[in-house]
């Protein structure tokens, strides 16, 4: 497959994106590549570890392909985003639950599917040009791929506010968060790759990481925390407009951007998560119940019509005032019953 390269050199199994001019976004056949590759290698005792990483400077993986998913959504057809995101999600447990060490090299973009290829393994590296997000709100969706595990697992409310704006963290942020694990400056990235090859073993990684430029996150984690404190959407957008401040104000212009829906249904996902008893499975199921959910009854459609087909900017999205009523969220994500995410394959 032109998209991706797959193969075992020395003691790794390496996968490589290789579709560069599209960012590295994730197509359905790409993932299930990655998924049959990591399955084989799981049970071959000359694979000592996997290393991904991608081709381009400017991304990792900026997310999935939603091109198609647009396409059989206007048309009706939901039956494929689903398959699309059932499969998807099982592969991101795969990555999390793997019985060997994965280590990922992030430059550029991570982003949305790129977060759940990349940040689930046991060693995540980023650099200067390292970015991640999670900006789902922003297209009608919510932080999925197993983000919400990682933002629930978040300092503080970071999660909300991490999810909510899809604000971008550079390399100290991203490991404050819990997206990544080390910094490693990118030109030693060739090196190390190869030593990872030749002697199968992560160790290296350590020995090479080094402390990040300083982050803007824990700077801010006292503000996040206050703001960010309400049980609803409407709670958090209360407190941002009466207690008025820089930040504030640069919170709720985002905030304005991104689908009502999306935001409420972001808050009471991790307020959820956070009360219970916390899995990969469990974040991966309840981030189905939405998606599933996500053509037919949320904004995702319309999200991508307006930022990535006709690029007019100009969503007109479900609540638009913001108010978005509680049986709206409890709706959205509501059990599936028999259409629950199975992880049968595992």
């Amino acid at each position: 497959m032109s998209d991706i390269n797959i193969r075992v050199t020395g003691k790794a199994g390496r996968i490589t994106l290789t579709r560069g001019k599209a960012l590295n976004a994730l197509s359905y056949e790409m993932c299930m590549a990655i998924d049959a590759a990591m399955r084989q290698w799981a049970t071959d005792d000359a694979v000592k570890l996997v290393v991904i990483d991608a081709e381009g400077e400017k991304a990792f993986c900026a997310g999935g392909d939603i091109a198609e998913l647009y396409d059989t959504g206007t048309g009706g057809d939901y039956a494929y985003g689903r398959k699309f995101w059932s499969d998807e999600y099982r592969l991101n447990a795969l990555i999390f639950k793997y019985p060997k060490p994965v280590v990922s090299f992030l430059q550029g973009f991570t982003m949305g599917g790129g977060v759940g290829i990349g940040c689930h393994g046991t060693h995540r590296i980023v650099g200067d040009s390292s970015q991640i997000s999670m900006p789902e709100a922003g297209i009608g969706l919510i932080p999925d791929v197993g983000g919400t595990l990682m933002l629930t697992l978040a300092t503080g409310r970071l999660g909300e506010y991490l999810g909510m704006t899809g604000a971008r963290m550079k390399a100290a942020d991203a490991i404050y968060a819990g997206f990544a694990d080390f910094y490693i400056p990118e030109s030693y990235w060739p090196l190390l790759i190869t030593g990872l090859e030749k002697e199968g073993d992560p160790a290296i990684v350590d020995v090479a990481s080094q402390k990040p430029p300083t982050g803007s996150l824990q700077l801010q984690q006292e503000e996040i925390d206050r703001y960010f404190a309400g049980e609803t959407l409407t709670d958090i957008l209360t407190l941002l407009q009466t207690q008025p401040s820089e930040f504030a104000e640069k919170t709720l212009k985002t905030l304005g951007r991104n689908a009502p829906l999306s935001m409420a249904c972001t808050v009471e996902l991790l307020h959820r998560l956070r009360e219970s008893n916390l899995s990969i499975h469990k974040a991966l199921e309840h981030e189905y119940r939405f998606t599933y959910r996500a053509m037919e009854k949320g904004d995702f459609l319309e999200g991508i019509r307006a930022q990535i087909i006709d690029k007019d900017r100009q969503p007109k999205w479900q609540y638009a005032e913001q108010d978005v009523p509680a049986t709206a969220v409890s709706q959205m994500l509501m059990p599936l019953g028999a259409d629950s995410l199975s992880f049968e394959e595992e």
